[in-house]
Parts: structure tokens; sequence; C-alpha cells
């Protein structure tokens, strides 16, 4: 996955063309086959943790609001830049890694107040006064916000002197040494820093299923995605429920752009807007606009997708850098024509 590229198109002669057979051949036996596909394989789980959580918020939103929230990608933008604002400030040359880790989690936390704060009061004052109005007034208007986030954000660091530069480097800097290289998992070496991903991902799919089946919320949310007029009718105010499932969308986006912050292949930097939207967009519709259960199988299907293109590419088996992209929107191309719902979706989710 190469982020601030958009999928190129191939003829089928030009991508079979790229296929080296001979790299094929000597990539190693029997042995050494199962535990390179044993590592692909835990590299896909990594990387399906933080597709997991940079689309999981969108699906909140859409699951009860049945709003498409296109500022999703810039929020996790921010959220990338501000947790590496509570890192660049807090950690210095002689910071331990227990200390380190300690303030990125100060970070997350930071972060998604902030922005969930922010994402309710967007809902209150912008989207809430065009439910009304057809979804198009809801994409315009998001898109639109997005737009705004980028354009303030590139001015800002540009007067900060970190443009043009593509991803800022000095939060990069601060990961701990115990998350760089590879460890030993039952044989397998495995990047720390996937293991790191997958932990933070388990958290965050443990809080949002509390949240989703263990608070009131979450009943009106569950509720509300099957049939809002009933739950109306019962006296409940779903449009509070509608400000508070915004606002916490809001601060999940967030905080997947905190956890790409450390991510070489990601990093802090504008073109993360437009590259999280895209895999945001893919994994909740191959699993299921407003599916829980749907964004989390989605993801691990994504991540396991592109941790097995690019070890093709990075191998030489495959001489196409944009196997990966092309790869993850073929699966969306073909979910949308055998199953356009998704994998756990519904005909209807969602509305106000």
């Amino acid at each position: 996955m190469t982020p601030g590229t958009l999928p190129a198109l191939v003829d089928a002669a030009a991508l079979a063309s790229a296929v080296d057979p001979s790299a094929l051949l000597a990539t190693g036996g029997a042995a050494d086959g199962l535990q390179t596909a044993a590592r692909v394989l835990a590299e896909g789980i990594g990387k399906g943790a933080v597709y997991f959580t940079i689309a999981v918020g969108l699906t909140l939103v859409f699951g009860l609001m049945g709003v498409l929230n296109f500022a999703h990608g810039a929020i996790a933008m921010v959220g990338a830049y501000l947790g590496g604002l509570v890192l660049v400030l807090l950690v210095g040359a002689n910071t331990g890694t227990v200390a380190t880790i300690l303030v990125f989690f100060v970070a997350l936390a930071l972060v998604f107040a902030v922005t969930t704060a922010a994402g309710s009061a967007m809902e209150v004052t912008l989207i809430r006064p065009i439910y009304d109005r057809t979804p198009t007034y809801q994409i315009l208007l998001t898109f639109g916000v997005s737009l705004i986030i980028e354009e303030v954000a590139r001015i800002v660091l540009t007067l900060r002197g970190i443009q043009p530069n593509p991803q800022w480097q000095a939060p990069m800097g601060t990961a701990p040494d115990v998350l760089l290289g590879r460890t030993e998992l039952l044989g397998i070496g495995v990047r720390r820093l996937y293991l790191f991903e997958v932990a933070i991902g388990a958290l965050v799919a443990v809080a949002v299923w509390a949240f989703l089946t263990k608070t009131l919320y979450g009943l009106y949310i569950r509720a509300g995605s099957e049939d809002t007029e009933m739950v109306q009718a019962l006296g409940i105010d779903v449009r509070q429920a509608f400000t508070v499932v915004f606002g916490v969308g809001t601060g999940l986006a967030a905080v997947g752009g905190v956890l790409l912050m450390w991510d070489p292949i990601w990093g802090p930097s504008v073109l993360l807007s437009i590259d999280v939207l895209l895999y945001a967009f893919v994994v909740v519709i191959i699993g299921g606009l407003g599916s829980f259960t749907g964004t989390l199988v989605a993801a691990g299907i994504v991540g396991i997708a592109d941790s097995v293109t690019t070890w093709l590419f990075t191998t030489g088996i495959v001489a196409f850098p944009g196997l990966s992209e092309v790869t993850i929107f073929l699966l969306l191309v073909v979910m949308l024509i055998i199953r356009p719902q998704g994998l756990y979706g519904v005909e209807e989710v969602g509305g106000h």
C-alpha cells in the first residue's frame, strides 16, 4: 500500500508481464513457504487492525444516522498531527520507553476528547439543519468541511515550516526502539509495530463493542439502525443520540490518525486525509454499511490482501508497484457486483 496515490488502471497484459515466475520459484522450500505465509498473515492482521480503527467511526455514524461523512479522513489527519504535537512536546531524547508509550496513550485520550467534542459541535451546527434534505447535501457539506480542514492544515504547516515535506518526521522519530524491528512469535518474525497496532485495534474493538452492547446510547444505535421511527415513537430523543454518535465517530477517526502517526508507511501528512477516507470506505462497503461485525471482518480481509500483494511486490514476484491498491479496489468492485449491501449489510440502514 502506497499512501498518497490512487490505484492506477492497468490492463491484464501489463500486469501479467510484471510477474516474474523465477522469483516465485526462488522463495524457498515448503517449510520456508509456510513460515513466510504465516508472517504475511500476521502482518496482514496488523494492517487489518489499522483499517478497522480508521473505519469503525464511519460505520457507527452511517449505522444510526445514514450520513456518509466525507470529512472522516480529514479528521484522522488532524488526529495524527495533534497526537504528533503532544509526542513532540512531551517526549525528549532521554524519555524512556515506558514513559513514551504512556505519553502516546495520553495523546490518544486527549485527541479523542477534543475531536469528539468538535464532532458533536459539527453535528449540531452543520449536519442537523440539513437532515430533512437529500443525502447529496450531506455529502457536499462534509466534503466541503474536509477541503477546509485540509487547506487550513496546509497553511498552518507551511507557516511552521513543516510543509512541503510529505510527512512530519519529528513525531515519527519519537517511536520507542521497542516498537522497531521484528520479534519472534511462535517462530515467526513479526514487526513489533504491527503487534502494537493489533493491541490498539483490539482495545478499540472491545471499547466499541461495549459501547454498543452495554450502554443506553448503544441500545439507541442498534435500535435506531433498524427502525428510527419506532425509536422516536417510544419517546427517545434520537437527535441527541445522533450528536453523541457523530461525536464518537469523529473521535474514533482521530484515534485512527494517532495510531498511524508512528507507522512509517503512513505518518502525519495532509495526504493522509484522502488515503484514510478511501480505505475506510472500502472497508465499510465490503463489510456492509453500518455493520460493526462487517467492518471487523472486512478490515481483516483488506489487511491480509494488502499484506499478500505487498509481499509479492517486495520479493520481486510481481514488478507492478500498484498491485496492492488495484487488488483492494478490485475486491470492492467484486463485492458491489455480487453483494451490493456488503458481507453483513442490510438493504437499508439508519435514517433520520
